[in-house]
């Protein structure tokens, strides 16, 4: 018998003290936004740079943001350990807003996107036949796996239609990237919405640390995503000071130069082709994967999969990961895009394992530091 995770321990005392006020749909989002709340008060939530370890879980996240030359900072990110109530999950995310109002379109989807999936999940839970026998723990992973997949694409819809009747957010001419993971035990959910990108640092056979990339670049240019873009009368093409830049553009040609395929918001373009539906992915954790990196492109436009997987894995303190890593950024945007504005940076690094007890190799720190030098 296998017995799906739920969140029901943590929902029944905030459910009792909140039903009959509302319809049934209305009590189980708004019990999952009373559990974020209380994970904040708990410090088991981040919204900011920092650092986030729980003493019941393993997991460790690192969290850093740096405003770039544009303005004001438009990435948002957060955090949630115990995700649910769940001792044996978290969830991470990162949004890069764009657009007049695109700090305010990352922000609240950053802010609706954990208490929305969880409303979902436990609909899904309860639609599904929770009691079912498996004869393989792969058909139980894949079951599971749908249920945050459907939970993911109903969550993604509605936050992005709530965005287009908001009243105090123009996402007309805005909107935001979302790349969020949920790492349940040993499993891994990852949804992307735009070019941010979730890479995994894991093991090879020879010992050395390689980079595998969790998530597709949506980008205006990728043949199944031009075609889709296409076929709704939408248009794709280059500006002549930008060759290689793709944008999506409205049948006139003149706006919105979008270098995305796949947005939150910017609904000028939504009857063209952009889509908000997530790519949702699934993996399997094995003791060889070590940790995963969630950035937007401020960071990957400068930096490879594999320059940002060694400047991880070489920071001594794990609580100077994310923060090493813009910083490294940061630097490589001064000389590789110069005379260009810098972008906004921002990254989560979630550990999978306890800190080794072993001290750093002298070697190690290093090479640590001829790569700093070289970024």
């Amino acid at each position: 018998m296998v017995l799906f995770p739920s969140f029901h321990d943590g929902l029944s005392r905030i459910i009792s003290t909140i039903k009959g006020r509302n319809s049934q749909k209305d009590t189980g989002k708004e019990a999952a936004e009373a559990l974020a709340k209380d994970a904040r008060k708990n410090e088991l939530m981040l919204s900011s740079s920092g650092n986030v370890k729980s003493s019941k879980s393993d997991n460790f996240a690192s969290v850093c943001s740096k405003r770039g030359q544009k303005g004001i900072n438009q990435d948002s990110s957060v955090v949630w350990e115990g995700f649910g109530s769940q001792d044996d999950m978290i969830f991470c995310g990162i949004f890069d807003g764009h657009g007049p109002w695109g700090h305010f379109v990352s922000k609240k989807v950053r802010e609706s996107v954990p208490s929305l999936l969880l409303c979902n999940w436990q609909e899904n839970l309860a639609l599904t036949s929770l009691g079912m026998d498996f004869e393989m723990d792969l058909d139980r992973n894949l079951h599971q796996f749908d249920i945050w997949k459907q939970s993911y694409l109903k969550t993604y819809a509605a936050i992005d239609q709530e965005l287009k009747q908001n009243r105090k957010i123009d996402s007309f001419f805005s909107g935001t990237t979302a790349v969020t993971i949920i790492k349940q035990g040993e499993n891994l959910v990852i949804a992307n919405v735009g070019d941010s990108r979730a890479v995994l640092a894991t093991t090879s056979i020879d010992g050395s640390l390689v980079p595998l990339q969790l998530t597709i670049d949506f980008k205006p240019n990728l043949p199944e995503e031009a075609e889709r873009i296409t076929q709704s009368k939408g248009r794709v093409f280059c500006l002549h000071d930008e060759p290689g830049v793709y944008r999506v553009w409205m049948p006139n040609g003149k706006t919105p130069g979008l270098s995305l395929s796949r947005a939150f918001g910017d609904h000028c373009v939504k009857d063209f082709g952009l889509v908000s539906e997530p790519d949702v992915t699934r993996r399997n954790i094995s003791s060889r994967d070590q940790f995963v990196i969630l950035a937007t492109d401020g960071v990957w436009d400068v930096i490879s999969n594999q320059e940002a997987v060694q400047v991880v894995s070489l920071t001594p303190d794990r609580e100077e990961s994310a923060k090493r890593l813009v910083e490294c950024a940061g630097r490589a945007w001064r000389y590789k895009k110069k005379g260009i504005a810098m972008d906004d940076i921002s990254a989560i690094c979630l550990f999978f394992h306890p800190s080794p007890s072993q001290q750093i190799d002298p070697q190690l720190i290093s090479s640590q530091a001829d790569m700093m030098k070289a970024l």
